[in-house]
C-alpha cells in the first residue's frame, strides 16, 4: 500500500521538502486501479487513483504494454460516470497513456459523442484527446467536427479546436491547411485567446508563402487584433516581415515601423513592451528608430511592478551593445535601479551603465558597485567582473579604480569560478595595459597569501615567473614566492620551485639569494619538490659545474618539453634501471593519437590565466616538428596547413584508424593514426596502400609503414604524394591497411614467431579544395577588403538549388571555401530571407583571400548567391569562382 498522505504541521517543520505523493510505487498504484471495475464507483477514490498514475507517468515511470492496456480499459468504463471532474481526469489519463491504434477504437465512440454534447466542457476535452490519439484515417472523419468547432460561439471549445490545429499541423498539414477560411474567421473572434490562438495557427499554415505571410501581416495591422496576446504575436510577425524587407530606397523607411512604433503607445504593456524589444533587434537598426522604444523603456524603469523593470532593463541592456550612446539618457534611472530588491534587475542595471558610462561617471559607478556586489550570487558578480574588464580595456587610463575594485573583490568570499574570472581578468588588463602591470602582480602575490584554490595559485605562480622578471624590481616577489614553499601543499610549492628558477635565470643579481632558497628545498617532504629543486640547481650551475649556454638554460626552465607526453611516459615505463642512464633522445617524436576509446570532447576555452587548450595553432606546430623529424619529407618544403582527424572506421571495429591530411607546395603527406584494439593481437609491418585512379594529378613518392603496433598502443604510418607545385588538385584515394598479425601468448605475453598477413578495408580520402585553403580571421573587415583594392575582384551570380533553409546554404558555401567566417556572419537569424556572410583565409602560396556573399531565398526555398572575391592574385579569385561552380 502507497503511504498515506500526512498534513504539513507541526511535526514536520525541519523537512527541506514536502510531497504529497511520497512513496508511491508503480504496482501498488496498479493495484488500486481495480476501483475503476467497482459496480458502484467511488469517482474521488478514482480521481485520486488517476492523479497518482498521471504522477508516475509525469516522473518518467514506464508501463509496459500489458499493463497501459489494462490501465486503459479500466478508465474506459469511467465514462458511465456523469462526475464532470472525474470525466476530466479519464480525458487526461488517455491523453497521457497515448493507446496504440488497435485501442483507440475502444474510445473513439464515447469521445465523438461527448464532441457532440451539449456540455461545452466535455466538447473541449473531446477535441483535444481525440486529436492527439487519432491517426490521419480517423482525422477525414471527424473534420467537419473540427472546422465547426473553430467557428464555435464558446471560446474554450474553439480555443481547443484550434490548439488542436496547431499540433496536428506537425503530423497531418494537408488536411489542417483546408481550415484556412474557418481559421481566417475565427481571427477575427472577439475573444483574446481565441484571436491568439487563431493568428498563431494561421501564420503557421502560411508561414512558407512570403507574400501570403505579409498579406496578412498587413491586413491585420490595420487594427482588427484585440486581443493583446494576439497583437504580440502580430509584432514578432511584423517585426519578422520587416526584416527581411528592405527599406525603401526613396525614403529610408523601412516596411511596417510605422505598425511597430505604434504598438509603443498601446494601452496593454505586454504589447508595448513586445514591440520596443522587437525595435531594437531589428536588422540594422538606427539610433534615430530606436530612440522612441528607449524613451518608452525607460518609463518602465521606473514602474512599481518588478517584471516590467526586469523586461526593461534587460532590453535596454541588449541595445546597450550596439547603441551605447543612445540609452546613456537612461543613465540616471538605470543607477536608481542598483539599490532593486530584485537582484537579477539591479546586476542588469550595473552592466548597462558599464557600457554605456563615459571616462567621468566611471568612479561613481565603481563606488556604488562596491556596495552592491557583497548583496548578490557568484553567478551575477561574474557578469559583473566580465563587464568591469571591458569597461577597463575600453578606458585604459581608469586601470587604477577599476583595478583596485577587482583585487578588493578578490580578497572578499567566493567560489572557484568567481575567483578564476577575477584572477583572469587582472591577467588580461596586465597584458594588454603595461601600466597596470606593477600594480596587478603585487595584488596576485597578495592574493596567493591567503589562496584556498591550489589551481588558482600555480597559474599565478607561473604567470608571475613569466612577466615577474621583466619588472622593474623583481626582487620584491621573491618573499612571496617562497613562502608558497612552506605554506602550501606539494603541487604549489613544486611550482613556486620553477618560479624561483624563472627569476634566477633571467635576474642575474638574484641568482646567489635564490641558489640559497633552492638548496633549502632539498630537503622537502615531496620528491617532485625535491626533484625540481635538484634540476634546476644543476642546471643554473649552482654546484660550481659547468654551465650551458644560456639558449639552454631558458630553454629547459621555460621551454616546452618537445617531446609527447605519452611517448615519455611509454619510455620511462619500459626503462630498466642499469649503469647507462635513460636517454631522452630515444623517446620517439611522433605524435601518437589518443585511442577512440578515450577520446574525450574539448573542454570550455580558457580567457585568461587557465591552461591553454590544444589549438590549431599548437597542434600544426606539433606536426610542423614531427615532420621534419621524418629523413624522407625533409625536401617537401614548409608545411602549409594540417587538416582536423578524419575518421576511416566505424566505432567498436577490430582496428581504429584515422587520417591527418598535411599539405605541402608541392607534396600532400597522409598520416594514418593506428590503434589496435585486439588484447590477443600484435601487428607488424602495418601500411597503408593507397589507390589513387581517381586522383590523376597525384603520383606516390613515399610509403613509410609501422613496424609494430602493440594493443591499445596508437601509432603512425606515413604515404606521401607528389602534386603539380601550388596547384589545388584534387582527388580521391581508397585505403587498404595491411598488416602481420602475430597471436599473442596470453601465459607469457609473448608473441608468437610466425604470423599471417592479412587486411583490412578503408574509407577513401578526398583532397578537397578547402584542403588549401587555410583560415584566417582578420580584425577589421571593411578595412582589410578596400585596402585591397580591385584589381583583384571577382563578382559572379550562382542558384544554390533548393535548400531547407539559409543557415543550410551559408555553412555549406563555408565548408566548401573552407575560410574564416569573420565578425559572426555565419551565423544567420532565423526565419531570414536574406543574409551576406564575409569570409576571409590564406590560399596556398600565401595568397590572401577575401569573399562577400550575398544569400537570397524565394518561396520555393530555391537560393540564389552573389560572390564577390578580392585577393592579391587574379587567378585565384577566379579559382575561388571555379570552386563554386563546380561544387
Amino acid at each position: 500500500m502507497a503511504q498515506p498522505l500526512v498534513k504539513k504541521d507541526d511535526d514536520y517543520d525541519d523537512e527541506e521538502e514536502y510531497s504529497p505523493f511520497l512513496g508511491i510505487e508503480k504496482g501498488t498504484v496498479l493495484q488500486e486501479a481495480r476501483v475503476f471495475n467497482d459496480p458502484q464507483l467511488d469517482t474521488r477514490k478514482c480521481s485520486q487513483v488517476i492523479t497518482k498514475l498521471l504522477y508516475l507517468l509525469n516522473q518518467g515511470e514506464t508501463f509496459t504494454k500489458v499493463e497501459a492496456t489494462e490501465v486503459f480499459f479500466s478508465v474506459t468504463k469511467l465514462f458511465q460516470s456523469r462526475d464532470i471532474e472525474l470525466r476530466r481526469m479519464v480525458y487526461l489519463m488517455i491523453k497521457e497513456l497515448s493507446p496504440s491504434s488497435d485501442d483507440v477504437i475502444i474510445v473513439t465512440s464515447s469521445l465523438m459523442k461527448d464532441m457532440n454534447s451539449k456540455n461545452d466542457m466535455y466538447r473541449a476535452n473531446a477535441i483535444r484527446v481525440l486529436c492527439r490519439i487519432t491517426d490521419g484515417t480517423l482525422l477525414t472523419q471527424i473534420e467537419r467536427y473540427l472546422k465547426q468547432a473553430i467557428v464555435d460561439k464558446n471560446p474554450v471549445v474553439a480555443s481547443a479546436a484550434l490548439v488542436s490545429g496547431i499540433h496536428l499541423l506537425q503530423t497531418n498539414p494537408e488536411i489542417v491547411k483546408r481550415w484556412s477560411n474557418e481559421v481566417q474567421e475565427a481571427v477575427q473572434s472577439r475573444a483574446p485567446l481565441v484571436q491568439f490562438h487563431a493568428l498563431g495557427l494561421l501564420h503557421q499554415i502560411r508561414q512558407n508563402d512570403r507574400l501570403a505571410v505579409n498579406k496578412l501581416v498587413s491586413s491585420l495591422t490595420r487594427g482588427t487584433a484585440r486581443s493583446p496576446l494576439a497583437q504580440c504575436l502580430l509584432v514578432r510577425y511584423a517585426s519578422q516581415v520587416a526584416s527581411e524587407s528592405a527599406a525603401n530606397s526613396q525614403t529610408g523607411d523601412r516596411p511596417l515601423y510605422d505598425f511597430l512604433d505604434s504598438c509603443l503607445r498601446h494601452k496593454s504593456e505586454m504589447v508595448i513592451l513586445e514591440a520596443a524589444r522587437a525595435i531594437a533587434e531589428l536588422n540594422g537598426v538606427t539610433s534615430r528608430e530606436v530612440a522612441p522604444a528607449i524613451t518608452v523603456l525607460q518609463l518602465f524603469l521606473n514602474s512599481p511592478k518588478p517584471v516590467l523593470r526586469f523586461a526593461a532593463i534587460r532590453t535596454l541592456n541588449k541595445v546597450a551593445m550596439s547603441h551605447p550612446m543612445a540609452v546613456t539618457n537612461c543613465n540616471i534611472d538605470m543607477e536608481s535601479l542598483i539599490s532593486d530588491q530584485n537582484r537579477s534587475i539591479a546586476t542588469l542595471a550595473i552592466t548597462t551603465l558599464l557600457k554605456t558610462g563615459n571616462e567621468s561617471s566611471v568612479d561613481r559607478l565603481m563606488k556604488q558597485i562596491t556596495n552592491f556586489m557583497s548583496d548578490i550570487a557568484d553567478e551575477f558578480k561574474i557578469v559583473v567582473v566580465d563587464a568591469i574588464r571591458s569597461l577597463c580595456l575600453k578606458f585604459p587610463l581608469k586601470y587604477r579604480s577599476l583595478m583596485n575594485f577587482l583585487c578588493n573583490i578578490l580578497r572578499e568570499e567566493g567560489g572557484f569560478e568567481y575567483k578564476k574570472v577575477i584572477v583572469d581578468s587582472i591577467v588580461i588588463l596586465i597584458r594588454d595595459i603595461p601600466e597596470a602591470k606593477e600594480n596587478g602582480l603585487l595584488h596576485l602575490c597578495e592574493f596567493i597569501e591567503d589562496c584556498e584554490f591550489t589551481y588558482l595559485s600555480t597559474q599565478i605562480l607561473h604567470f608571475l615567473g613569466i612577466e615577474g622578471p621583466k619588472a622593474s624590481d623583481p626582487s620584491k616577489y621573491i618573499r612571496y614566492i617562497y613562502n608558497r614553499v612552506h605554506l602550501e601543499n606539494a603541487t604549489v610549492r613544486a611550482c613556486a620551485v620553477s618560479t624561483l628558477a624563472k627569476f634566477a635565470v633571467m635576474v642575474d643579481s638574484l641568482k646567489p639569494r635564490i641558489y640559497v632558497l633552492l638548496r633549502r628545498c632539498l630537503f622537502d617532504s615531496d620528491d617532485e619538490v625535491r626533484d625540481r629543486a635538484t634540476l634546476y640547481l644543476k642546471t643554473l650551475g649552482a654546484d660550481g659545474s659547468v654551465v650551458k649556454n644560456e639558449k639552454d638554460v631558458q630553454e629547459i626552465v621555460f621551454g616546452s618539453l618537445d617531446l609527447p607526453l605519452g611517448n615519455l611516459e611509454t619510455s620511462l615505463k619500459n626503462y630498466e634501471p642499469s649503469e647507462e642512464p635513460f636517454d631522452i633522445d630515444s623517446v620517439s617524436k611522433e605524435i601518437r593519437c589518443q585511442p577512440l576509446a578515450e577520446k574525450k570532447g574539448s573542454g570550455k576555452k580558457s580567457k585568461g590565466l587557465g591552461a591553454p587548450p590544444v589549438t590549431l595553432a599548437s597542434s600544426f606546430d606539433a606536426y610542423e616538428r614531427m615532420l621534419g623529424s621524418v629523413v624522407e619529407f625533409a625536401g617537401f618544403g614548409k608545411l602549409f596547413k594540417s587538416s582536423a582527424s578524419i575518421e576511416l572506421t566505424e566505432a567498436e571495429t577490430e582496428y581504429a584508424v584515422n587520417v591527418v591530411k598535411h599539405i605541402f607546395d608541392g607534396h600532400v603527406v597522409f598520416q594514418y593514426n593506428c590503434t589496435n584494439t585486439i588484447p590477443e593481437q600484435l601487428l607488424e609491418n602495418v601500411n597503408v596502400i593507397v589507390d589513387a585512379s581517381e586522383a590523376e594529378e597525384f603520383a606516390e613518392v613515399v610509403s613509410k609503414p609501422l613496424r609494430s603496433l602493440p594493443y591499445n598502443t596508437p601509432g603512425q604510418t606515413f604515404v606521401a604524394f607528389e602534386k603539380p607545385n601550388g596547384v589545388a588538385a584534387v582527388g580521391k584515394f581508397s585505403n587498404m591497411l595491411k598488416f602481420i598479425v602475430k597471436e599473442i601468448d596470453p601465459s607469457t605475453g609473448e608473441a608468437e614467431e610466425d604470423g599471417v598477413e592479412d587486411e583490412y578495408q578503408l574509407e577513401d580520402i578526398e583532397v578537397v579544395a578547402a584542403d588549401y585553403m587555410l583560415k584566417a580571421a582578420v580584425p577589421n573587415f571593411r578595412n582589410a577588403w578596400e585596402s585591397m583594392g580591385e584589381d583583384g575582384e571577382r563578382v559572379d551570380e550562382y542558384g544554390l538549388g533548393p535548400r531547407g533553409s539559409l543557415a543550410e546554404a551559408v555553412r555549406a558555401v563555408i565548408d566548401l571555401l573552407g575560410m574564416q567566417p569573420c565578425e559572426g556572419t555565419d551565423v544567420v537569424p532565423s526565419n531570414m530571407r536574406s543574409h551576406t556572410c564575409l569570409l576571409s583565409g590564406i590560399f596556398i602560396g600565401n595568397v590572401k583571400v577575401l569573399a562577400r556573399l550575398s544569400f537570397g531565398l524565394d518561396a520555393s526555398r530555391e537560393v540564389a548567391m552573389k560572390l564577390i572575391v578580392r585577393s592579391d592574385d587574379e587567378a585565384v579569385s577566379d579559382l575561388i569562382h571555379e570552386i563554386i561552380s563546380s561544387g
